[in-house]
């Protein structure tokens, strides 16, 4: 009976600490919802403008930094980009955890230290 618990106990802790982080086929079917990729490429490597950022391979922490900037717009540490504002009003805490843990998770051409 202990061992239930217990092996009850973990799969808890390890679906907690796996949402903590984001879940990958979530983040996806974000990206797609909100067509993310229109601007961002395909890929997420290829953006449609050089001003906008890659994304791929980005840090989960930056990632959902930037993103929560952007639903703060104007004022301390807010990003202000209507196109954008308007795309992240409606995400969740959960949906921007989703989404920076698929793009982090995606191949990318940047050179970053994971």
């Amino acid at each position: 009976m202990n061992k239930l618990i217990a092996a009850i106990g973990l799969t808890w802790i390890a679906a907690g600490t796996a949402q903590a982080g984001g879940n990958v086929d979530a983040g996806k079917a974000l990206t797609e919802k909100y067509a993310c990729f229109s601007c961002h490429g395909k890929d997420y490597n290829t953006p449609i403008d050089p001003s906008y950022p890659k994304l791929a391979g980005q840090h989960r922490d930056y990632l959902a930094h930037a993103l929560t900037a952007y639903q703060r717009g104007d004022g301390a540490n807010g990003r202000n980009n209507a196109i954008m504002t308007g795309q992240v009003k409606p995400l969740s805490k959960q949906d921007i955890q989703d989404i920076a843990a698929y793009l982090h998770s995606l191949p990318t051409t940047l050179a970053t230290h994971r």
